[in-house]
């Protein structure tokens, strides 16, 4: 048996680049015609259904204003019942016909139920369920006091995107609909001071693949991963602190319009900006290379400028 593994280490590595070398060029073909396919007979979201979590500012609340732009009735969930309020009446302006707001908190699994039947109850229906809610802490893991007080960020961007696809699944099975996640090019990036957000956006992507892979064709799912876009996460002080202000930031609008347009095509993923798969691409390319590269833009200048 271990001649066997032994033997396979040393055969399929060539013989998967020859395959690829091979087919790369057809299946980026065949794969070009099947986006165009999906382009042109993109779902037509109007009338119906839409639950966003985390609807209150930044991605949430843009994707919302293209959801009602193309006549979509919402469902907005957020803590914050006020800024709710308004992101609402701008989505009605906009053209959404039916909007109602559900303050809740998606780390907490009650919270989460009420939302999902709230919104079932009064449309009667739900096509694409949006897990967007999410929060950061800027730290180096050497700095933190407890590590308990990072708890809350697995609570909201991984159980709490949980909870909700738990409790929707079953509507949207009915209506074969589709589950937008926010996930993050930090899942794979490994961006310092951010490890637990990171870790959170990571677990995102391996269990809504895994998800994916059981519910079949039955609903479908985005994965979304966006790079730095300008929102309340991004605020310059925020930047600051995660030595980031050089990065290139993408408009929220322009995020949320890719994003709409990428679940109604049945997207399995999005990378936004698109440039951010090249980043992917280093890093299994060139690990040692690219963690160097991020020790040295994000570790040492702090360092130097300490120094000096």
């Amino acid at each position: 048996m271990d001649f066997l593994h032994k033997f396979l280490g040393i055969a399929l590595p060539p013989l998967m680049l020859i395959v690829f070398i091979i087919t790369l060029v057809p299946f980026l073909f065949l794969k070009f015609l099947y986006f165009l396919k999906r382009s042109k007979y993109s779902e037509n979201v109007a009338g119906k259904v839409i639950l966003i979590t985390g609807a209150s500012s930044g991605i949430g609340e843009h994707v919302a204003y293209e959801y009602a732009r193309r006549q979509a009735c919402l469902a907005l969930i957020a803590r914050r019942e006020d800024r709710l309020q308004e992101v609402a009446n701008r989505a009605r302006q906009l053209g959404s016909p039916d909007v109602i707001v559900v303050p809740a908190d998606v780390s907490k699994v009650e919270d989460c139920k009420r939302f999902v039947d709230e919104t079932v109850n009064h449309f009667g229906q739900l096509d694409h369920l949006v897990n967007n809610a999410g929060v950061a802490r800027i730290e180096l893991f050497e700095d933190f006091i407890q590590i308990s007080d990072s708890a809350s960020i697995m609570d909201v961007n991984f159980w709490g995107s949980i909870y909700s696809t738990h409790n929707a699944v079953p509507h949207l099975r009915k209506r074969k609909g589709k589950i937008v996640v926010l996930s993050s090019t930090v899942a794979w990036l490994a961006v310092p001071r951010l490890s637990f957000y990171n870790a959170s956006k990571a677990a995102l992507i391996s269990f809504f693949e895994t998800l994916r892979v059981e519910l079949g064709s039955d609903i479908g799912i985005t994965i979304v991963t966006p790079g730095l876009i300008k929102s309340e996460m991004s605020e310059a002080t925020k930047l600051s602190k995660a030595r980031a202000t050089w990065i290139l930031a993408k408009s929220t609008e322009g995020c949320a319009k890719a994003i709409v347009a990428s679940a109604c095509r049945g997207d399995m993923y999005l990378t936004e900006p698109p440039w951010m798969k090249v980043m992917f691409w280093m890093k299994i390319m060139c690990p040692e290379v690219w963690e160097w590269c991020l020790h040295l833009m994000f570790i040492k200048r702090r360092q130097t400028s300490k120094d000096s």
